[in-house]
């Protein structure tokens, strides 16, 4: 292994050992969308090709000082189009996004509190994958060859990954070894939809917890995937939880996600956990999560969360990407400092920005790069 990728590791392991790390580790998400735009690509086209996102990849990662490799491809759009893909679809621009689809009908409740497994495979998932709803052959088709381009794919992309953390001396630990969502994220998001979800916690309280407890098994064995471990770790994307109200949170949406995490924890593999939107109402619900959580918030008060949780989790995120748009490259580096001074005492911090960079658009790569640098040069214990 390269000295260097040696060297990112080692900071890594530490912050997650709860040592103090010889400096502030820098872990920038960006989206293989990003480096296909910054290396002027075209995402409608190129995106479809691994050789062509790995170029963009190798790019994205040679000229920022992030410490991880920079560019991963989480959406397969070859594999959506072999499937028949309703919940994940390609704009005109060729971004993919998520529509406000449903897979599970109101009155299958029942069916899905009974045997998840099964009524996602015989119900769900034809519906949210055109070709699985067909005749048993061209389902099984489909199927067969959306895991051979899932696999292989995934493959070549991790290999190609591991070959650019080698040539750029970046750390092996990417954000995650595998990604998982806790039940009540999977029951809004794949299978009632957002708006269906609203009206059932409503209607059907006592049900929607019955469905959450039966996804519990699904959320652990996915996050309990090959790979993972104390470093690296399982992303959990939080979705739905600002949404609610406190009691409804602590009704429906907490009790199984603190299961998820406890379950990993007894396994030793960690948890990166995305605090999508603002969890200030909940910041004492995440203190009694197992310690040692990363926790990449995308808004909050700094110091108050530092002052709450940053003797237990690792703190993340807060960087807003706005900055990085519109700001000039002073100030940009000036709130760098301002954050880096709140959250780096003490260790337990990991410099990120408040979320995944998806579009070129969304940040001044200029500014991004001025801001990393600052953060190796200057955020030294």
């Amino acid at each position: 292994m390269n000295p260097q990728s040696q060297e990112k590791n080692k900071l890594f392991e530490d912050v997650y050992d709860g040592k103090i790390p010889k400096r502030v580790p820098i872990m920038v998400n960006v989206d293989n969308a990003f480096s296909l735009e910054y290396a002027g690509m075209d995402l409608r086209t190129d995106q479809f090709s691994v050789e062509k996102n790995l170029e963009a990849i190798d790019a994205t990662t040679k000229d920022f000082d992030s410490d991880v490799v920079m560019g991963m491809m989480l959406r397969l759009p070859s594999l959506y189009k072999t499937l028949g893909a309703r919940n994940f679809v390609m704009g005109s621009d060729g971004f993919i996004q998520h529509p406000n689809v449903h897979g599970l009908d109101v009155e299958e409740y029942d069916d899905l509190i009974a045997d998840a497994y099964k009524t996602i495979w015989d119900k769900v998932l034809p519906r949210q994958y055109a070709e699985l709803g067909k005749d048993k052959f061209t389902a099984s088709r489909a199927l067969t060859k959306a895991f051979f381009m899932f696999f292989s794919t995934m493959g070549a992309l991790g290999q190609g990954y591991a070959g650019v953390a080698e040539k750029y001396g970046k750390a092996t630990y990417s954000l995650a070894a595998g990604a998982a969502t806790v039940p009540f994220d999977t029951l809004a998001d794949q299978l009632r939809s957002f708006t269906g979800i609203s009206s059932d916690i409503r209607r059907l309280p006592d049900k929607v917890i019955a469905a959450c407890d039966a996804l519990l098994p699904l959320a652990i064995k996915t996050g309990l995937g090959p790979g993972a471990s104390k470093y690296n770790r399982t992303f959990i994307p939080l979705h739905m939880g600002p949404y609610l109200r406190e009691k409804d949170f602590a009704k429906f949406y907490w009790p199984t996600f603190k299961s998820f995490v406890d379950a990993l924890d007894e396994k030793n593999v960690g948890s990166n956990i995305f605090v999508e939107q603002d969890y200030t109402r909940f910041l004492d619900y995440l203190g009694e999560l197992p310690a040692g959580q990363l926790l990449l918030f995308e808004y909050g008060d700094p110091k108050d969360i530092k002052k709450r949780l940053g003797d237990k989790h690792i703190i993340s995120g807060l960087y807003p990407l706005s900055m990085l748009r519109n700001g000039t490259k002073q100030e940009c580096i000036d709130y760098a400092k301002e954050l880096i001074d709140i959250l780096a005492p003490g260790g337990n911090f990991v410099f990120a920005f408040d979320k995944a960079i998806i579009r070129l658009n969304d940040v001044n790569p200029e500014n991004m790069k001025a801001v990393c640098t600052y953060v190796k040069e200057n955020a030294v214990y």
